[in-house]
């Protein structure tokens, strides 16, 4: 490991154990390294941007192409920073309702195919020849239908209705499960991943010592 690795490195390592410091309490060294992630990840997505968005879509096209179009949004996006101001921060609401009106726009096609036709075409497969595909798709099917049962509110959960919406409330139960697990594994992952840093290169620089 040259000299250059360790210094990398090693501020690394401090900056993960300045992170972990908060679970022993509230210190100088905690506050440090959450100011420098927000400072540093703020001036990275502004160049970021700025190669990404302004050069090819606002500088490219209206200086050398001469596309005087782009010269709308570029000028909405100008007024959002009017927001700052206290008496033109009503300019601002012109492209913010032009912003959520696009964003409504591209979101509900979005949405609707991967949270509405997406789980319809799952329930609607057929339940094929083998045991493991039937029993597959029937639990699918069932567990849908219970579901959307238990969010019907228009007639009492009693009797079989009650039963169905029982089973619904238990297989919502089981998704959130699967969801909050996924994120746990997530996050564990990443947390043995800082452990595994931080234990080879204490070994290093113990050896190197």
């Amino acid at each position: 490991m040259d000299l250059g690795s360790i210094l990398l490195n090693g501020l690394a390592a401090f900056l993960t154990l300045s992170i972990f410091s908060i679970l022993y309490k509230d210190n100088p060294f905690y506050k440090f390294a959450e100011h420098l992630v927000v400072g540093v990840s703020a001036g990275y997505f502004a160049i970021i941007l700025y190669y990404s968005s302004f050069i090819p879509k606002v500088w490219v096209p209206v200086v050398q192409q001469h596309k005087f179009i782009y010269l709308v949004p570029t000028i909405l996006g100008v007024l959002m920073w009017t927001r700052f101001s206290r008496k033109r921060s009503w300019m601002s609401r012109y492209p913010i309702a032009a912003y959520m009106g696009i964003g409504m726009g591209v979101a509900i096609p979005v949405t609707m195919q991967a949270f509405i036709l997406v789980p319809l075409y799952a329930t609607m497969q057929p339940m094929g020849f083998t045991s493991l595909s039937l029993f597959n798709n029937l639990l699918v099917a069932v567990g849908v239908l219970c579901a959307l049962v238990y969010f019907f509110f228009s007639k009492e959960h009693t009797g079989a209705f009650g039963g169905a919406a029982t089973i619904g409330i238990w297989i919502l139960m089981v998704g959130f499960g699967a969801g909050f697990g996924l994120t746990v594994m997530g996050r564990v992952s990443l947390l043995i991943e800082r452990f595994t840093f931080l234990r080879d290169y204490f070994q290093q620089l113990i050896g190197l010592l």
